[in-house]
């Protein structure tokens, strides 16, 4: 009768302590969450707040004049049309292509634009250039555009993460030796920059 008595008490101590210890546990178990973060406080973009970083509207560039070999081009909501020669019927059209990307290009606190162009001439080919756009108070600067390839198969532009003045056009082309009717293959990615006034290609170091 002794033994089952102490048990008895035993089993009551226990009873009592783990009662006890309970809600200091479950107390413990919420203060060790993972507090959720709302999305009004995450950090933001801090360049893209600042009025001198505001992008180009795509508008302003669908209206830009840019200079294809040689010649002025302007477009009217991203489209134009003019004779591919002198008493033509054919009509060689150029479009505003985009894949657009946000640089500033002459480092004037300003965001300028860089952005593909698309051609057409009346024939099979379709031509691809590349174009920029310069920012400044009073509007936009359309620069010269530099060709990239005929039926070729655009990716992306991007900014160059080794300079922050420079852009990278991503495209796939043909092999050297390939007719136009193949299909693109070839990952081929340019450097272009601006400088002197012109946008021109950055060329790899021998």
């Amino acid at each position: 009768m002794k033994i089952l008595k102490i048990v008895v008490v035993l089993a009551a101590i226990m009873v009592a302590m783990l009662t006890a210890c309970s809600p200091r546990l479950a107390e413990e178990g919420t203060t060790s969450e993972v507090p959720v973060i709302s999305p009004e406080v995450l950090p933001t973009n801090e360049l893209t707040q600042q009025p001198g970083y505001e992008p180009v509207p795509e508008e302003s560039l669908k209206n830009g004049t840019y200079v294809i070999d040689g010649q002025p081009v302007h477009l009217v909501d991203g489209t134009a049309e003019t004779e591919a020669a002198p008493g033509s019927a054919s009509m060689q059209v150029t479009r505003y292509f985009g894949y657009t990307v946000n640089i500033d290009l002459n480092a004037d606190g300003l965001m300028d634009a860089a952005f593909l162009l698309q051609q057409e001439t009346g024939g099979s080919g379709e031509f691809y250039y590349v174009a920029a756009a310069l920012q400044n108070e009073g509007g936009i600067l359309g620069t010269n555009a530099i060709f990239l390839g005929d039926r070729i198969s655009p990716q992306s532009i991007t900014a160059d993460l080794h300079d922050p003045a420079h852009f990278i056009v991503n495209y796939v082309d043909r092999k050297p030796a390939e007719p136009m009717s193949a299909q693109p293959s070839v990952d081929v990615s340019r450097v272009f920059k601006f400088e002197n006034g012109s946008l021109v290609e950055v060329l790899p170091v021998p």
